[in-house]
């Protein structure tokens, strides 16, 4: 979606695969719009190499989308060390090394825009959930303080907190091709719905672009009314 609004695009995932794949989508469409680099974001290396690829590649950076994510379903009595540590370094940590190389390279530009992608989960609780939700709150607050930080140099720094989207992340917990499944997430949400991954592309696309100038610490979550409150009636059914 970036790339068709004219954008030169680095993927950066640790599933190289992934990432030469959708560069390869990218440059069907847009020749030489796109390259991919395997990047572990908890690595400050592998963050810093990233930066560094759009820096080389295509002359500046702009835009950064971080939306690299991990998931585990697990209560703090079946939690090990290395668990915890894992989802707050990919989730959390990852934000901070990523937003630590562009931030300057974007100054150099005269500026830029910073998408974090949370989750409802950062502000609603999910049982068996604990590790993660602690991560995607911590990724809320630490986009206000860099909005704060960075705004005199014209760097915007943005949040967003998805609901249930149809992506790999999702069937980790849920298998949505069962429809009763997939009827029962949907049901969860004040549109009754699972959403499509490019229902918070274009959302981030918003707030990458000139229409959003005077946007930046905003937490906006893409949830379909997730967070907005609970979707029972009065016998206790969803409706």
């Amino acid at each position: 979606m970036f790339a068709s609004a004219g954008a030169k695009v680095v993927t950066a995932d640790i599933n190289l695969d992934g990432a030469e794949q959708t560069a390869e989508m990218v440059n069907q469409a847009r020749p030489g719009h796109a390259g991919a680099i395997r990047c572990d974001v908890s690595c400050l290396d592998d963050a810093s190499a990233a930066t560094e690829v759009a820096l080389s590649r295509f002359g500046g950076l702009n835009i950064l989308i971080n939306n690299a994510g991990l998931t585990q379903w697990k209560t703090i009595d079946d939690t090990t060390e290395a668990d915890f540590d894992r989802v707050v370094a990919v989730n959390l940590k990852g934000v901070f090394l990523c937003s630590k190389f562009a931030i300057p390279a974007m100054r150099r530009a005269g500026g830029g825009s910073i998408v974090n992608i949370s989750s409802i989960a950062g502000v609603i609780a999910i049982k068996s959930h604990f590790a993660y939700c602690a991560a995607k709150a911590g990724i809320i607050h630490m986009t206000r303080a860099l909005s704060l930080d960075h705004g005199r140099d014209n760097i915007r720094i943005n949040c967003i907190l998805p609901g249930p989207i149809d992506t790999p992340m999702l069937r980790v917990g849920v298998d949505v091709s069962d429809p009763v499944k997939r009827k029962r997430i949907g049901e969860t949400t004040a549109l009754g719905r699972i959403a499509d991954p490019s229902e918070v592309a274009s959302v981030s696309l918003f707030l990458c672009s000139k229409a959003a100038s005077f946007v930046t610490g905003a937490i906006l979550p893409v949830d379909g009314g997730s967070s907005a409150g609970s979707t029972f009636n009065r016998g206790g059914e969803r409706q």
